[in-house]
């Protein structure tokens, strides 16, 4: 990161455009950079025309823009100096083909929303100030982009301000991913001055970006507890304040069958919990779009040939289903698996795979593979006299070889709706992905693994040595569900303690990877909803996501100490814009920059 050195020559306040100021009678404080970091002040006569408002001083008291999360990974230039800006004239111009597409129009509706959640009032806000034009330069502009493995998602951004009323904003990047994450980045630039009640932007920067990981993500269980569209939609928006990328849409499990599925109605009507708690057609298709406008692909994961139960009930497809005592065929009640013995199956896969496909798009595919129980199909008579018919005996490897055959038989399915055999597959780690049956029934070429054990799992290595690619979902710091009673037992779930955001921040995916860093895409934090809904949703994913967020673009060396301070502030803004994000601190530590933490403290005295 790159300063404007001539900025550090003078007071902040020197450089401030300051204006006529606008003194409330209720406005008791300001803010002074000391040290580098931003100290409260009172106010009065003789310091209030050149106080400082906490945001304004937060964007420049320090060694980072304080305002900025994540951080950026190029370079950054940016003058201390601030200009007022008229919120009724910014003026969008999008270069190339197709600028006035609904997608863009979204896009700006709802930066200016961005904007407009930090003025407390209209009726306060003093009027005039500069013109803002945000000039959007895309070489790709395709009518409805598609967000892949291969998208380039970096981006420049440059903002001048002249000597006739305007400030000018460009905005350069390869396609439209780029250009929102810089939107994105102007709008942490903008703040509003609560002291002179006036919106203010960085009037001279220059700022280069590009993401670390291209696999940034959450991943939702939507089975075990309903979730509404409105409260996905409101998770997207969080993730796309910080540029996460991936929403994994783990749609159904034993526990419900919440999709609707076109040739297969009976699914969601015997598997959702009731007739209002299905996700339809048109469901998914607003959220894939709403995802698309805020840079986020929108991935579904059906999981099998274990995790499946309710909707499946005639069938005569499954294994265990429900069966008792629970814990001797399954993790977590109620049980249930898939049968591979059963040649009709895999036509309902079918019927499954196509309206995900037609629906999702997906440039990546979740197939699951999670916990399968060999217990679970040695229970059944059918699937074991199957297995002796084919010669095989009834040990250990040969349900492997029977997990084998279903996820070969699935894939081929899965590849006929496609229309193509080199769609990525992900598969969770299990005993398919150990040795010897991952190098019997899995394809480094096809092949991702997504890894839930712990961080320090010696598995990983062994993934990885083989040449597959791995997101990372390591339980230990990125399970967001993990901390509460337990509820099949007494005493705290099987994953706690809780996971606080700096073991998410320090959880480096570098340090798990060795030698093998360039097959790591990125990570995501997983809910399971065994005890979280919609209505506790927030507080789980935020702020904890935002600082997986800054782990996955910036890839940071620096510790959460260095981070918190710009957390605790980001944290306000998710706030702001609707999230009912977690407190991290009382709000004293938030005015009163680096005061809290003990470490801190103790590098002071």
């Amino acid at each position: 990161m790159r300063w404007n050195l001539f900025a550090f020559v003078f007071p902040l306040a020197s450089f401030l455009c300051l204006g006529a100021a606008h003194r409330g009678d209720d406005l008791v404080y300001g803010y002074k950079c000391h040290n580098a970091k931003c100290r409260k002040v009172e106010l009065n006569e003789d310091n209030f025309a050149k106080a400082i408002s906490m945001p304004v001083c937060r964007l420049f008291c320090g060694s980072s823009i304080g305002t900025l999360w994540p951080k950026p990974t190029g370079e950054v230039r940016v003058e201390m100096l601030m200009r007022q800006i008229d919120v009724s004239s910014i003026k969008f111009n999008v270069a190339g083909k197709g600028h006035k597409d609904k997608l863009w129009g979204q896009v700006e509706n709802r930066w200016l929303n961005l904007i407009d959640t930090q003025i407390p009032s209209r009726k306060t806000l003093r009027r005039g100030g500069y013109s803002l034009s945000i000039n959007i330069n895309i070489e790709q502009t395709e009518v409805s982009p598609r967000l892949t493995l291969e998208t380039d998602e970096s981006y420049r951004l440059n903002i001048i301000s002249d000597f006739n009323g305007l400030v000018n904003t460009n905005i350069t990047a390869n396609n439209f991913f780029g250009a929102r994450h810089g939107l994105e980045t102007l709008a942490q630039l903008i703040v509003y001055d609560d002291i002179r009640r006036e919106v203010q932007v960085v009037a001279n920067a220059t700022i280069s970006d590009a993401p670390v990981y291209k696999w940034r993500g959450l991943l939702l269980d939507t089975s075990r507890n309903y979730y509404s569209v409105q409260s996905l939609k409101r998770t997207l928006d969080g993730m796309a304040l910080v540029k996460l990328n991936t929403f994994h849409f783990h749609i159904t499990d034993s526990h419900s069958f919440p999709l609707q599925v076109s040739n297969r109605p009976e699914l969601h009507k015997l598997g959702a919990y009731t007739s209002r708690k299905v996700y339809t057609h048109e469901d998914i298709t607003d959220l894939v779009d709403y995802g698309r406008m805020r840079g986020i692909r929108v991935m579904p994961e059906f999981d099998a040939p274990a995790h499946v139960g309710e909707g499946w009930q005639h069938k005569n497809m499954t294994a265990c289903f429900n069966a008792q005592p629970w814990k001797d065929f399954c993790v977590e009640p109620p049980c249930g698996q898939l049968d591979p013995t059963v040649s009709g199956l895999y036509d309902v896969l079918e019927d499954i795979y196509s309206d995900m496909f037609k629906l999702f798009k997906p440039d990546v595919f979740h197939m699951g593979g999670d916990e399968v129980s060999v217990n679970c199909w040695n229970s059944s008579e059918q699937i074991r006299q199957w297995m002796l018919d084919q010669d095989w005996g009834l040990n250990t490897s040969d349900f492997m070889r029977l997990w084998g055959h279903f996820q070969t038989k699935a894939l081929q399915r899965v590849d006929r709706v496609s229309n193509a055999s080199t769609t990525p597959i992900i598969l969770w780690t299990s005993h398919l992905t150990e040795e010897p049956f991952i190098d019997e029934y899995l394809d480094p070429e096809r092949y991702f693994i997504q890894i839930w054990t712990t961080g320090v799992d010696p598995q990983i290595k062994q993934i990885l040595k083989r040449g597959f690619k791995i997101i990372v979902s390591n339980y230990d710091a990125l399970y967001f569900d993990c901390g509460g009673a337990g509820w099949v037992t007494n005493g705290n779930n099987w994953c706690s303690p809780y996971i606080g955001w700096q073991k998410v921040y320090e959880n480096n995916l570098d340090t798990m990877a060795g030698d093998y860093k360039d097959h790591v895409l990125g990570a995501e934090a997983a809910i399971w909803s065994e005890q979280i809904d919609e209505h506790t949703l927030d507080n789980r994913f935020w702020p904890r996501a935002s600082a997986l967020a800054e782990r996955l673009w910036s890839n940071p060396t620096l510790t959460w100490k260095e981070a918190e301070s710009r957390l605790l502030l980001h944290r306000e803004r998710l706030v702001e814009n609707g999230l009912g994000a977690e407190a991290m601190q009382p709000q004293w530590c938030l005015q009163n920059e680096n005061e809290c933490p003990i470490d801190a403290y103790d590098e002071q005295v």
